[in-house]
């Protein structure tokens, strides 16, 4: 669990380096041109840190899975080289996928206009802007939301209904709480992150969708990243009683 938290962890952190100082240079400076070797490199990490993060997270709720489910079997189906293997296979596949992705993106022909309606380089603003050669850019698109969307979303919840039965089969209510404790951070982390991941490529363009569609991908290209770890150290108990003192202090 703590591998795949330190992955996540390095995601968030590719997130948030990736979008969030070039949106702070445009407020502060009101440039907003960006070359378009400065977006395609920008789409690659973002394309890049979208497909682990997803990734990662599926494979999170697979490991809580295993071990409320199936606790006996834990250090077998999980042990060390099946976790680095993992690990290697999570970022290689976000590596080809993101360069497929720019691939695509650079064959786009872009005639009338190149503003680009989104605070950074992102794959549905772009494919909205172009005028040719988006046929497999679109397929390409919308494989990424089944396979690296859709997918893994399904499966995670399909886990953690697995994994509720399990625990409310648990007699005392020690064992149900603590049980569900080491799941429910995750837990929330799927709703934020897939919910406003999906609703954003998943939504045809509309007119008045815009300006939420603008807040669900700040929701999930920087407000998750930011709130994991806080949702992951709300488990601490240092951490509670450090947050007791404080807000009675106040």
């Amino acid at each position: 669990m703590y591998l795949f938290l330190c992955n996540l962890s390095v995601v968030d952190m590719c997130y948030t380096t990736v979008t969030v100082p070039k949106l702070l240079y445009i407020l502060l400076t009101e440039d907003n041109i960006m070359s378009f070797e400065q977006c395609f490199i920008q789409a690659y990490f973002v394309f890049m840190a979208s497909t682990s993060e997803d990734m990662v997270i599926f494979i999170m709720a697979y490991d809580r899975y295993v071990a409320i489910c199936h606790p006996l079997y834990y250090h077998h189906k999980l042990n060390k080289k099946i976790c680095i293997l993992l690990t290697i296979i999570i970022w290689i596949s976000a590596s080809v996928n993101a360069i497929l992705m720019v691939n695509c993106t650079i064959k786009m022909f872009f005639c009338s206009t190149t503003t680009i309606h989104q605070f950074f380089c992102d794959a549905k603003a772009l494919y909205n802007i172009s005028c040719g050669g988006r046929d497999m850019f679109y397929i390409l698109v919308y494989a990424n939301c089944l396979v690296f969307g859709l997918g893994p979303s399904a499966c995670s919840l399909m886990s953690y209904v697995q994994i509720i039965r399990v625990i409310l089969h648990i007699k005392s209510n020690t064992g149900r709480s603590k049980a569900f404790s080491t799941c429910s951070s995750h837990l929330i982390i799927i709703v934020i992150y897939y919910g406003s991941g999906i609703s954003v490529y998943m939504t045809p363009p509309l007119e008045h969708y815009n300006a939420l569609e603008h807040i669900l991908t700040v929701f999930y290209t920087t407000v998750t990243p930011a709130l994991n770890p806080l949702i992951y150290s709300l488990r601490n108990s240092e951490l509670k009683c450090s947050l007791r003192k404080l807000l009675a202090w106040l």
